[in-house]
C-alpha cells in the first residue's frame, strides 16, 4: 500500500490496521489500572458487592456480528446482529454501552451491554475508520476516511452532533487523559489535526510524517506518539507536545510502523513494524528508540500485561503471538493461535489474553502464566477487533 487513505478501495489493507488499532485501544483503556479506570468515569463497585464480570466483546466483519465472551469462563454469548459488517468497537468508561462502526453502512450501532441488544443505528461519514471515547464518557468520535470528518455522538441520547472537518483520511483518534483534546491522524495529508472537545473545533493540523496511521498519548498526557507508515520515505514516529501542539524530531524505528501502544506504566512506547518483523521501543522520558525486538512475520498488533512485565505481539503471516519479556527486550517462543490473527487484549486481571483470527471465526485465548494457548472460541465470521468490558 503506497497511500495511506483508508477507505472501502483497500479495504483488505484498513482491517490491517483495525488489528492494530484494536490493541491500542485495548491496550489504552488498560494502561492505568482500576484507579485510572475510575478517574475516566467508571464507577467503582459498591462495598459488599460483587463486580460485573469482565467481558470481551468480538467485532466480527465478515457476519456483521458482535460476539461477547466472559472472560472467566471463556464461554461466548449469543451473537449481536448489528448490519453488513462490524469492523470496529469501543465501550464507554462505565462499560454501559459498545459502539460498533459498520464501514459498508456507514454507521455506528450501540450495544447495550446489559441485555446485549443492538440499538438503532448512528449514520456517520464514509467509511468510519476509528472510533475513541472521551474519559467522560460523554462522546464517541467517529473518523470517517472517506469524507474527511469526525462525527461526535452523545452517549446520553446516540445523537451525533455537528461533523467536524479534519485532514485527508482520518485513520486514528487518541484523547488526551484529561479529555480537553482529541488528535487525529490524517493518513492521507500527512497531518495530526487536533479537535478542542469542549468546543467541537478543529485546530491547526500539524505536520508529521508520511502516512501517519496508529497515535497512542502518554498517560501523563504530554506527548502523543504517531506512526508514520509509508515505506518510501523513512518510517518513523513522531512525538507531539501537546501543550504546544509541536511536533518534535522524528524518531527512526522499523519498516512499515502499524501499531503504538503505550506500556501500563509510561515508561515505553512499542511500536509493532510491520515491513521489518520487529517491535521498536522508545523510551517515553527521552523520545529514544531502543534495539529493536525480532518477533514473527508482519507484527500488526501489541497488548501489554497490566504490570507491564510481558507485550504480546501478533504476527499476522504466521498466526502466531509474540510473548516480550519487557525487563530484556526479547521475544519468547511463539505461541500458534488461527490464521490471520488481527488483534489481541490482555484481560483487566492479567491472566489472559485473547486474540481475534481473521480467517478461523475464533478467538483463541492465552494463559499469561504460561503462554498457553487454550481451544479456540467460536466466533462470527471475519473477528477483527476485540474491546473489553470491565
Amino acid at each position: 500500500m503506497q497511500t495511506a487513505v483508508i477507505s472501502r478501495r483497500n479495504r483488505s489493507a484498513r482491517l490491517l490496521f483495525t488489528g492494530a488499532a484494536a490493541a491500542l485501544a485495548t491496550a489504552t483503556a488498560l494502561a492505568g489500572g482500576p484507579a485510572r479506570a475510575q478517574a475516566a468515569g467508571r464507577p467503582a463497585a459498591a462495598p459488599g458487592t460483587a463486580a460485573a464480570p469482565a467481558v470481551v466483546y468480538v467485532a466480527c466483519d465478515n457476519s456483521g456480528t458482535v460476539t461477547p465472551i466472559t472472560v472467566a469462563t471463556r464461554k461466548p454469548g449469543p451473537q449481536i446482529e448489528i448490519g453488513n459488517h462490524a469492523d470496529l468497537i469501543a465501550i464507554t468508561p462505565d462499560g454501559a454501552t459498545a459502539y460498533v462502526a459498520d464501514e459498508t453502512d456507514n454507521t455506528v450501532t450501540p450495544i447495550d451491554t446489559a441485555t446485549n441488544k443492538a440499538l438503532q443505528a448512528i449514520p456517520v461519514g464514509g467509511d468510519p475508520a476509528a472510533i475513541a471515547i472521551t474519559p467522560n464518557g460523554k462522546t464517541a468520535y467517529v473518523a470517517n476516511a472517506t469524507s474527511g470528518t469526525v462525527l461526535p455522538i452523545s452517549t446520553a441520547t446516540n445523537q451525533p452532533g455537528k461533523p467536524i472537518k479534519v485532514g485527508q483520511g482520518p485513520a486514528g483518534i487518541a484523547i488526551t487523559p484529561n479529555g480537553r483534546t482529541a488528535y487525529v491522524t490524517d493518513g492521507g495529508g500527512d497531518t495530526v489535526t487536533p479537535i478542542d472537545v469542549a468546543t467541537g473545533k478543529a485546530l491547526p493540523a500539524i505536520q508529521v510524517g508520511t502516512g501517519p496511521l496508529a497515535i497512542a498519548i502518554t498517560h501523563d498526557g504530554q506527548t502523543a506518539y504517531v506512526a508514520n507508515y509509508d515505506q518510501n520515505t523513512g518510517d518513523t514516529v513522531t512525538p507531539i507536545d501537546t501543550a504546544t501542539n509541536t511536533a518534535g524530531p522524528a524518531i527512526t524505528v522499523g519498516t512499515g510502523p502499524r501499531a503504538i501502544v503505550i506500556s501500563p506504566n509510561g515508561e515505553t512506547a512499542y511500536v509493532a513494524n510491520m515491513g521489518s518483523d520487529t517491535v521498536t521501543p522508545i523510551g517515553t522520558a527521552t523520545n529514544t528508540a531502543g534495539p529493536p525486538i525480532t518477533v514473527g512475520t508482519e507484527p500488526i498488533a501489541i497488548a501489554f500485561t497490566p504490570d507491564s512485565a510481558t507485550a504480546y505481539v501478533v504476527n499476522f503471516g504466521p498466526g502466531t503471538v509474540s510473548p516480550v519479556d519487557v525487563a530484556t527486550g526479547t521475544a519468547g517462543t511463539p505461541i500458534k493461535v488461527g490464521f490471520f490473527p488481527r488483534s489481541v487484549v490482555v484481560a483487566p486481571s492479567g491472566t489472559t489474553a485473547f486474540v481475534a483470527n481473521g480467517a478461523n471465526a475464533s478467538v483463541t485465548p492465552i494463559t499469561v502464566a504460561t503462554n498457553k494457548a487454550g481451544a479456540g472460541i467460536r466466533v462470527g465470521g471475519g473477528p477483527v477487533f476485540l474491546a473489553i468490558k470491565r
